[in-house]
């Protein structure tokens, strides 16, 4: 059960004070910043395809609506069928009533992040209509009654350890190994089946050619072409600024996308899918459809916020994030966590009932140093921060706060001293331990972890030290 971003405060505590969680993560951040370190080490075209990848995204957000005519037009020359819906609940009406209309009993799905945000997996339990998520770490949460925590790595949260107890008590014939590859084959096992019996397969896309009506998708485990070609019918649900202009310019995504979310040089499968089956094609769907969701992308459009509309879905700041290494993503309570969820979840579900999220950031930048299209993303935060206060969101501690600090900092002379005072202070707080335990008025931090021992002099006494040399 997914938590509200309303309760991001309380979320968080609980989140700090759960060990597991702190190992799960840990584990797999790490291993996600080195591998991706490495890849674009070896990579020494990166810096020049990360600033064409930007520009093919601005130009195609620029002529957005052409773009989307085009894909519509050259999906449905190739047989596919392509709805428009505005909210959630229109795409998974679309959704729900197609599934009807083929009077499904079970569907698979894979590539699933757009499906939650529309809210699918509640519509399809409403519909009497069974959900098979097929896509290892989906299959991971779904067993656990878990939603997503992550938008490349679902079940980022769950240990090894955990996993392998679940798989114990859920699949029909676990495995007797606990080894990750014995779990892989116990979930292998579990889903064959239903890949072939299922009557309609739902996907996402990575990407949607304009200007061959190819829907694209990118995993690694091969999931997406046994959940999209063995039933009658084939669902995709994408937004709408996953479209790009043609086959060459989605190469140039495919370079970056996969060295970004998982530090390879390239997933184990990348498909392209053009319409239904054809007479003298082998296997395939008899029916494809195309749901393509606004969701207020064309307002971001028109706003300081469009240059997250550029977002692979690469899940690389998330990956690099402290605080979202920290607390994981289900504190975030919203589909997208992380720094692009702390932009993109106001965007679509309002700044008032999302307020918290912005702030969850310290700013340090990392977000948009590893983004692979150069999203601005701590500046947004901070943009959104400014129109909180704006529109009298912010709370009177916090503007208590920041008209002293405002009141200080304007009075250089007071200002310097001061902070040369509290830097002191805490200094021999911390009895050159290298950490402080407690701290007043520092209670929120140093209840779940120490507070850094500060340096000898604020940054303005080493910056003049600096000059002088």
């Amino acid at each position: 059960m997914r938590q509200s971003p309303n309760l991001f405060k309380e979320s968080v505590k609980t989140a700090l004070a759960d060990p597991i969680l702190k190992t799960a993560l840990g584990r797999t951040t790490g291993l996600l910043q080195r591998r991706r370190a490495q890849v674009i080490e070896e990579f020494p075209e990166y810096a020049a395809a990360r600033e064409s990848a930007q520009k093919i995204k601005d130009h195609t957000l620029e002529n957005l609506a052409y773009y989307l005519q085009l894909f519509e037009k050259n999906a449905t020359a190739a047989g596919a069928h392509v709805h428009w819906a505005r909210t959630p609940k229109e795409a998974s009406e679309i959704v729900t009533r197609l599934c009807l209309a083929e009077d499904a009993k079970s569907v698979t799905r894979v590539k699933s992040m757009l499906g939650e945000e529309i809210g699918l997996p509640d519509a399809l339990a409403k519909a009497g209509i069974e959900r098979i998520e097929t896509d290892l770490a989906e299959h991971i949460i779904q067993l656990a009654e878990d939603p997503p925590s992550h938008i490349v790595m679902p079940a980022m949260h769950k240990t090894h350890e955990q996993v392998a107890d679940l798989f114990q008590r859920k699949h029909a014939e676990p495995s007797v190994s606990n080894e990750v590859a014995g779990l892989v084959e116990s979930a292998r096992r579990e889903l064959r089946t239903k890949f072939f019996t299922a009557d309609i397969g739902i996907s996402g896309a990575n990407f949607l050619i304009a200007g061959n009506g190819s829907v694209v998708t990118v995993t690694n485990e091969g999931n997406a072409e046994l959940t999209v070609t063995p039933p009658k019918t084939h669902i995709v649900t994408a937004g709408i600024e996953k479209v790009v202009p043609s086959m060459t310019h989605c190469t140039v995504f495919l370079r970056l996308l996969s060295r970004a979310a998982i530090g390879a040089e390239i997933t184990q499968y990348t498909t392209f899918y053009n319409g239904p089956k054809r007479k003298g094609d082998a296997d395939g769907p008899e029916n494809m459809h195309i749901v393509l969701v606004d969701n207020h992308r064309t307002e971001m459009l028109g706003s300081f916020l469009r240059p997250m509309l550029r977002c692979i879905r690469c899940g690389a700041c998330m990956n690099h994030c402290p605080v979202y290494a920290a607390i994981g993503g289900h504190a975030y309570g919203a589909v997208y966590p992380g720094p692009m969820g702390s932009v993109l979840t106001p965007a679509m579900s309002g700044l008032k009932e999302t307020k918290d999220l912005p702030n969850a950031c310290t700013l340090n930048g990392r977000c948009k140093e590893v983004c692979p299209v150069n999203i601005p993303l701590p500046d947004m935060m901070r943009s959104l921060r400014a129109k909180q206060f704006e529109q009298n969101l912010t709370s009177p501690v916090t503007k208590f706060a920041l008209a002293g600090w405002k009141w200080l900092a304007q009075r250089p002379r007071l200002y310097h001293p001061v902070t040369s005072s509290a830097i002191f202070t805490m200094r021999i707080w911390s009895m050159n331990r290298g950490r402080i335990r407690w701290f007043p008025m520092a209670g929120s931090w140093t209840r779940t972890r120490d507070l850094p021992q500060p340096e000898k002099r604020t940054f303005m006494q080493q910056y003049k030290g600096r000059k002088r040399r």
